[in-house]
């Protein structure tokens, strides 16, 4: 996990790809950045998620393109230079997880261009055990072409140079697992910017404003550029319109950027940009997928949708009647089966995100006590955090703890806490030689002030109350900060002990209820409209999981300078659940805890968790009673927020007081 950011100043508007240029420069002048976020405000902000390293880099673009200087934080005087000089900084703050030496961002390569990247690579590019991902990455980025046919025309093979080099976009669309960068091609004089197909990786983006002039990338947002009281006219930023840009809204300083590859060329203005009022006006180009089965992962495609009459009645893979240890008759006999074929995709899933060998080898070696973990869980004892704890019980060295973390606002009482406990008893039954910690990390919403306002600026911008319960429940969990009761852990002679996770990875189950329909409106939608209906709100829901989810977990857990992977949604994952009738998915006509997530129960049942295969879906906010507090603190009753449809109001900052 890094924290990554730019700032592009100067002589220059920049404008989003649905702006009329003109249009949206109306008022913008680029000397007005008084009012905005400053570069130190923005490095203390990604310090948090990148805590081993911090850098920057400066450099100033002249209008013809001239590149006339490069240096440090110190380089520059942040004014732009002569009219027509965009300077641009770059901020990489970097949490070390990958590779077998330290290396700190931004990269800056032989040639001149500049990377900061926030992201795993587990395909696409090519990684050895021992390197990086950012190398490896730059080297690939580096050999592409940089054609200004092919960066501003076409992102196939380039006619002019004979050249053999992919475009960036070709790069960017085969890589499998997250990501999110910032890319200054130095020979195209092009910054390429995005975040991966399904969000995992957040990037906020700052659109010029009468107020504020500049384009500002960031990972998260400072404090004090997180309120939800500083709204602005601004054309052609993304609003309502999920996956696009629409033509005007109101927005406030950050707006989440869409999922997508972008670029944004500095030079050829008569080709790309205009002069108006003695600036530049430039319109970000977004680009297509290249890879088409990236493509169809998008689309969310499902061939089988309504079973027939024979499909129904044929029960296949009922839960609870098997096991991982069952002998399938032969090969086929075990591809055949959906249930198995899930529990696969998952395992290589774990696998991937969770190979020792693939973890910071320092980090590895002060994990000198046998009781130190580099693997945690954000645990809840439900049906999901079940599957990814026995799937890592699989794919990690029996030598080391796996830490489940578990939050609660009700001590022992809430409903998470009660199937934690529970689910760690069946862990210790299927795996009794492995070490399992839990980690019980309890509060009260009223002793949480400033960490409420610290949160509201993380999932900012965010802002209801659904979401600010969501990312203080996540945030806790993810610091790790609790207490060990030593007797159920087998742990410190079985007395109870105060603990703080170390560990840098966590597993998250995010993906598992879009995708398998775990909600209750999802049962609704099936009752209302049939598979159809059913099929399209699941869709729904996974093409906007990177708005209303992603990039919001992904700013409150990296917080704490640790990194949140998420199994499910990798891209085999997502595929294999695609290949599977809806039917074999879900059967909501069922009762709940056997008909929802129907095929994930199956898969606990293969590994062997029988209680947790019959476990109802409760969402963190329920299970860890923040909800209950929430609505208590702020509406005086659950009843009155029920009636206020609480979970969906903005919050103004006055009433965390």
């Amino acid at each position: 996990m890094c924290g990554i950011a730019l700032v592009l100043s100067g002589g220059c508007v920049v404008v989003a790809p649905s702006t009329a240029a003109a249009d949206a420069a109306a008022g913008i002048h680029p000397g007005d950045e008084g009012k905005g976020v400053t570069v130190d405000e923005l490095k203390e902000a990604l310090r948090r998620r990148g805590p081993d390293s911090l850098g920057c880099e400066r450099l100033r673009v002249h209008a013809d393109g001239t590149i006339l200087g490069i240096g440090g934080c110190n380089f520059g005087n942040g004014d732009g230079g002569d009219v027509g000089d965009r300077e641009l900084c770059f901020i990489g703050a970097t949490l070390q997880l990958r590779g077998a030496e330290p290396v700190p961002q931004p990269m800056v390569a032989r040639s001149g261009s500049i990377l900061v990247y926030n992201g795993e690579i587990y395909g696409g590019v090519h990684v050895a055990d021992d390197q990086n991902d950012t190398q490896s990455f730059l080297l690939s980025l580096e050999s592409c072409c940089s054609c200004d046919c092919h960066a501003l025309v076409r992102d196939e093979a380039c006619p002019c140079c004979g050249s053999v080099g992919k475009s960036v976009p070709e790069i960017l669309s085969t890589i499998k697992g997250p990501w999110a960068l910032i890319y200054w091609q130095r020979d195209s004089k092009t910054i390429w910017f995005g975040r991966d197909a399904f969000g995992r990786r957040s990037l906020l983006v700052h659109w010029p404003t009468p107020d504020d002039s500049r384009f500002i990338l960031s990972s998260v947002s400072p404090p004090s550029f997180a309120s939800n009281n500083t709204a602005s006219t601004v054309k052609g930023v993304e609003s309502g319109v999920d996956n696009d840009f629409s033509e005007s809204t109101k927005m406030n300083y950050w707006e989440e950027l869409p999922c997508g590859m972008y670029s944004i060329q500095l030079k050829g203005l008569e080709k790309n940009g205009m002069c108006l009022k003695e600036a530049c006006i430039f319109k970000v180009r977004r680009h297509d997928w290249v890879d088409s089965s990236l493509d169809k992962l998008i689309r969310w495609k499902r061939k089988s949708i309504v079973p027939t009459v024979d499909d129904l009645t044929v029960h296949k893979n009922p839960v609870g009647d098997y096991h991982l240890s069952q002998n399938f008759k032969n090969p086929t006999e075990a591809e055949n089966n959906t249930a198995y074929r899930v529990l696969i995709a998952l395992r290589e899933s774990v696998m991937l995100r969770t190979k020792a060998n693939r973890l910071f080898q320092d980090d590895l070696d002060k994990l000198k006590d046998d009781e130190l973990a580099p693997i945690a869980i954000l645990f809840s004892g439900g049906l999901d955090s079940m599957i990814l704890a026995a799937l890592l019980d699989q794919c990690l060295d029996s030598k080391w703890t796996i830490d489940l973390l578990n939050v609660s606002f009700d001590g022992q009482l809430a409903p998470d806490r009660i199937s934690a406990l529970a689910g760690l008893k069946e862990l210790q039954r299927i795996s009794p030689i492995r070490r399992w910690r839990l980690v019980e990390i309890d509060t009260a919403l009223n002793n949480l002030k400033g960490e409420s306002e610290h949160v509201m600026s993380l999932i900012h911008p965010s802002n209801t109350y659904m979401d600010l319960n969501i990312g203080i429940a996540l945030w806790l969990a993810a610091g790790g900060d609790g207490w060990v009761d030593g007797s159920i852990c087998s742990m410190q002679d079985g007395s109870r002990y105060k603990y703080k996770s170390t560990s840098r990875v966590l597993l998250v189950g995010s993906g598992a209820d879009e995708q398998c329909a775990g909600y209750g409106r999802h049962r609704t939608k099936y009752r209302l409209g049939g598979w159809v209906a059913l099929d399209e709100d699941m869709r729904l829901d996974v093409q906007r999981i990177w708005k209303r989810n992603m990039g919001r977990d992904d700013r409150c857990i990296s917080d704490h300078g640790k990194e949140a992977r998420f199994p499910f949604l990798d891209e085999n994952v997502i595929k294999t659940l695609l290949e599977i009738p809806l039917w074999e998915i879900a059967k909501l006509d069922e009762p709940v805890g056997k008909g929802d997530k129907k095929i994930l129960r199956e898969v606990a049942s293969l590994l062997g968790l029988k209680e947790a295969a019959l476990q109802p879906k409760r969402a963190i906010q329920f299970g860890s009673r923040i909800a209950r507090e929430s609505n208590r603190k702020n509406f005086g009753s659950n009843r009155a927020a029920n009636q206020a449809s609480a979970g969906s109001v903005e919050i103004h900052r006055r009433a965390l007081h």
